[in-house]
C-alpha cells in the first residue's frame, strides 16, 4: 500500500496512483498486504494520524533507506500502556517481527519516546531518531530487535534505551548530540558493535545488572565520558581469545568509569590510562587456536593480536608502518587515501601524471600520486560526481572489490557465498567479486569465520591481512597459518533449479556442509517430495546421532539398499521408527509433521506448552499425538512454512526444500549453525 500525506486521500484505494493520506488508514488494511510505502512528507496529527501508530508483526513500514528517511517524517505522540513501564507517550510501537525502514521519527512531547518495542523481534534499519523529548527508541521486556545503520541525534534523554531482559543486536549506528547515547539497564544483554558515538554527554551508560557485549565501537569526543558502569552491571569488554577492539578517544572527563565494586576486565580496547577510573584490569589478547602462532610484535598494542603475524610480515617488507607513539592501532578504520597509498607501495604501481582527475584531490595533496596510480591500475574508482572522497573510510566490501579488480582475479562461483551467515548484506554489484575473493582465500574474518560484515568500515588489521593474502595469491610470499582465513569448499555445486527459490539459502548451506546433495542432471528438485529413506540419510549426515536404543531390523530394507546404514543409524538414534508390521517403507514420502516430530524427538528438545500452536490458522488439523512435539518445534524456530507462515499443513507430504529448511533450523536450535534470515520461519513470541 502507498501513503502520501500531501496528495493522498483516505478514501482512495491505497495504490501507487491512488494513495492513502495517512498511515493510520493503511494500518486498517494490513490483512491484504505486508508493505506500507511512504512518500516524502510530514505524517502528524495535523495530517490526520492517530498516535501511537501500532505496527503489527509481519508489516514493513518503508520510507527511503538511502538517506535514512530524511524527508519522510513521522512526528506525534499518544498514550501507550506498557506491560512493564505503565503509560508512556509514544510515536510508534513495533510488534512481533515488524520492520521500520528509512523514516525519521520525532516525538517532541515531554518525556516522549519515538519507537517502543516490547517483547518483540522487529528490525529497525536506516532510520533517523531525532528531537525526542526523552529517547529515540525504548526496548523492553524480552525483546530481541535488530537495530542497524540508524542515526540517533539530539534526543533529550538518550538515543537508545534497552531495559528489562532485552537482548538483540545494535550494529553500525551513529549516536550524536544525545544526553546519553545508549542507556542499558536491568538485565539487558544486547550485542553493541561497530557503532560510532560522538559529541553526546556520555556515550554508553550501564546500570543494575546490565551485561552488554561491546565490540569494535568508536567512542570519541563525548563531552562527559565514554562508558559509565553503575550498580552491578558487568559489560563484556573483551576476552583473551576475543579482544573487544573498542576505541575510546578525546572524552571530556573519562573514557571508562567503573562505579561498581567489581573489577572490569578490558581486552584489546584502546583507552587512555589517565582517563580510566575505578577497578579495571587490562589483559592481553591471546591466539584462539594452536594453529595461530603467537609472536612478539614491534608495536605496543599488537602482542597476541589475531592479525600480528600478517602485520609483522608486511612491516618486515617495509610495506606498512605504525604510529610515532609505538602503536599500530589495529582497530582504527583506514581512509581511502591511506588505502591508496598502501596499495601503490605494496604492488609497486607505476606513477601517474593525471593528478587532477578527481575534483576533490588537489595535485599537492599528500596522496595525490598514489590515488592517481591506484585509479589507473583499476584498484580504486571515483564517484559519479567526479570526487574521490579521500578522507572517507573504506568498507570491507570495497577493499575486496578493489583487490579483485586491481589484480584482475576471475573465476568466482556465487555458491561459495553460502559460507557467510550475513551474505544478504553483500551489495548486488559485489556478489561475484566477493565470491572470487573468497575462492582466492583473500577473505579474513575475525572473530567469526561466517560473519563477513561487508558494509562495516574495514580496520587497519583487516587491510593488512587482506593485502598479505593477495601477495600469497600472487606467489610473492609464503602462506601464513591463521584460523580466520575463510576456506570454502572447493566445489560447491550449482543447481539449475534453485535460483530465487525461497529455500535456496537453507539448501545451499546444507550442501556446503556436505549434508545434502542434488541429482546427476544438475538439479536439486526442491519442490519434489522427500522419501523416508532420503530423510533418514539427511538426518544421519546432519546430526550423526549416537545410539539410544537397539536398531530394529526392517523387513523391507535389504542390506544392499543405498540408505540401509543411514536408516539403522537414524532409527537407533531416535530420529525415525518403523511400522507395526516391521516395515520401514523407505520409498514412502515423509509428511511435514513427521519431520517436526522426528527432529524434536531425535534431538531430545525440551517440551513446550501446546498453547504455542495458536499461531497456526489450521491448528485443529494437528493430530493429538503430535501436538506437543510440533509446539516444541515451533518454540525452537524449527518450523518453516511457505508461502504462509501461519499455515502449517501438517499432514501434507514434505518437499525436499521444506525438509532442508527444517533440518537447517534444527541445527541452528542446537547451536551448530548460524541463523538464516527468512520470513517463512515461524516465530512465536513468548509472553
Amino acid at each position: 500500500m502507498y501513503v502520501n500525506p500531501m496528495t493522498g486521500n483516505d478514501k482512495n484505494a491505497g495504490s501507487r496512483l491512488s494513495p492513502f493520506k495517512t498511515i493510520t488508514r493503511a494500518l486498517k488494511e494490513i490483512t491484504t498486504t505486508r508493505i506500507i510505502q511512504l512518500a516524502p512528507g510530514l505524517y502528524s496529527k495535523t495530517s490526520g494520524e492517530v498516535f501511537p501508530l501500532i505496527i503489527p508483526g509481519g508489516v514493513l513500514l518503508v520510507g527511503n533507506e538511502s538517506n535514512k528517511g530524511k524527508e519522510i517524517i513521522i512526528s506525534g505522540s499518544g498514550e501507550y500502556e506498557s506491560p512493564t513501564f505503565g503509560v508512556q507517550n509514544i510515536t510508534l510501537v513495533l510488534e512481533d517481527d515488524a520492520s521500520l525502514l528509512g523514516v525519521t521519527i520525532t516525538n517532541s512531547a515531554t518525556k516522549g519516546t519515538g519507537v517502543w518495542v516490547e517483547s518483540a523481534v522487529p528490525t529497525l534499519a536506516n532510520n533517523t531518531f531525532s528531537n525526542c523529548g526523552r529517547e529515540g527508541v525504548f526496548i523492553s521486556g524480552n525483546a530481541k530487535p535488530a537495530i542497524v545503520d540508524n542515526l540517533f541525534v539530539q534526543n533529550t534523554a538518550s538515543g537508545l534505551v534497552m531495559a528489562r531482559n532485552s537482548k538483540g543486536e545494535v550494529l553500525r549506528n551513529v549516536f550524536q548530540n544525545n544526553s546519553l547515547g545508549i542507556a542499558i539497564s536491568d538485565s539487558a544483554a544486547p550485542l553493541v558493535a561497530n557503532n560510532k558515538l560522538s559529541t553526546n554527554g556520555t556515550a554508553i551508560a550501564l546500570s543494575r545488572q546490565a551485561k552488554p557485549v561491546l565490540r569494535r565501537n568508536l567512542i570519541v569526543g563525548n563531552t562527559q565520558g565514554g562508558l559509565l558502569v553503575n550498580g552491578q552491571a558487568l559489560p563484556d569488554l573483551g576476552l583473551a581469545q576475543d579482544p573487544a577492539d573498542n576505541i575510546f578517544r578525546d572524552q571530556g572527563e573519562f573514557d571508562l568509569q567503573n562505579l561498581t565494586s567489581q573489577a572490569l576486565v578490558s581486552v584489546g580496547n584502546q583507552l587512555n590510562p589517565t582517563q580510566v577510573k575505578g577497578l579495571v584490569e587490562f589483559m592481553a589478547a591471546t591466539a584462539e587456536t594452536p594453529s595461530q602462532v603467537a609472536i612478539n610484535s614491534s608495536f605496543s598494542d599488537m602482542d597476541g593480536h589475531w592479525s600480528a603475524t600478517f602485520v609483522e610480515a608486511l612491516v618486515n617488507k617495509g610495506l606498512i608502518t605504525g604510529f610515532p607513539d609505538g602503536t599500530f592501532q589495529p582497530a582504527t578504520p583506514i581512509t581511502r587515501a591511506q588505502y591508496a597509498a598502501l596499495i601503490a607501495k605494496t604492488f609497486q604501481l607505476s606513477p601517474s601524471q593525471k593528478l587532477n582527475q578527481f575534483v576533490d584531490v588537489r595535485p599537492d595533496f599528500w596522496a595525490a600520486s598514489a590515488i592517481a596510480s591506484a585509479a589507473e591500475s583499476g584498484f580504486l574508482t571515483g564517484f559519479p560526481d567526479g570526487t574521490f572522497r579521500p578522507g572517507q573510510n573504506l568498507t570491507k566490501v570495497q577493499a575486496l572489490v578493489s583487490m579483485v579488480n586491481g589484480l584482475n582475479l576471475t573465476g568466482g562461483n556465487p555458491n561459495v557465498l553460502s559460507v557467510y551467515s550475513d551474505r544478504a548484506q553483500i551489495p548486488s554489484y559485489a556478489t561475484n567479486i566477493v565470491a572470487v575473493a573468497t575462492q582466492k582465500l583473500l577473505v579474513v574474518n575475525y572473530p567469526h569465520l561466517e560473519e563477513l560484515e561487508p558494509l562495516r568500515e574495514i580496520t587497519r588489521a583487516e587491510v593488512a591481512a587482506i593485502i598479505y593474502q593477495a601477495l600469497v595469491t600472487m606467489g610473492k610470499v609464503d602462506a601464513i597459518a591463521s584460523p580466520y582465513i575463510v576456506k570454502p569448499a572447493i566445489d560447491i555445486p550449482s543447481f539449475t533449479d534453485l535460483q530465487g527459490h525461497w529455500a535456496e539459502p537453507f539448501i545451499r548451506a546444507l550442501v556446503s556442509m556436505n549434508f545434502s546433495q542434488g541429482f546427476a542432471d544438475g538439479s536439486y528438485r526442491p519442490d519434489q517430495p522427500m522419501t523416508r529413506g532420503q530423510y533418514a540419510a539427511l538426518v544421519t549426515a546432519a546430526f550423526n546421532p549416537t545410539p539410544k536404543r537397539p536398531a530394529p531390523e526392517f523387513i523391507d530394507v535389504s542390506k544392499d539398499f543405498w540408505a540401509a546404514s543411514a536408516i539403522q543409524t537414524a532409527a537407533s538414534g531416535g530420529f525415525v521408527g518403523g511400522f507395526s508390521d516391521r516395515t520401514f517403507r523407505p520409498q514412502q514420502n515423509v509428511q511435514r509433521l513427521q519431520v517436526m516430530v522426528s527432529l524434536v524427538n531425535g534431538l531430545t528438545l525440551p517440551a513446550t506448552d501446546k498453547d504455542v500452536l495458536s499461531v497456526y490458522s489450521d491448528s485443529k488439523t494437528i493430530p493429538e499425538y503430535a501436538k506437543t512435539a510440533i509446539a516444541t518445534a515451533t518454540e525452537q524456530k524449527i518450523v518453516v512454512n511457505y508461502p504462509d507462515p501461519k499455515l502449517l499443513a501438517p499432514t501434507r507430504e514434505a518437499t525436499r526444500a521444506e525438509v532442508a529448511a527444517m533440518v537447517y533450523q534444527a541445527l541452528v536450535a542446537i547451536g551448530r549453525t548460524p541463523p538464516i534470515n527468512s520470513p517463512y520461519i515461524v516465530l512465536h513470541i513468548s509472553n
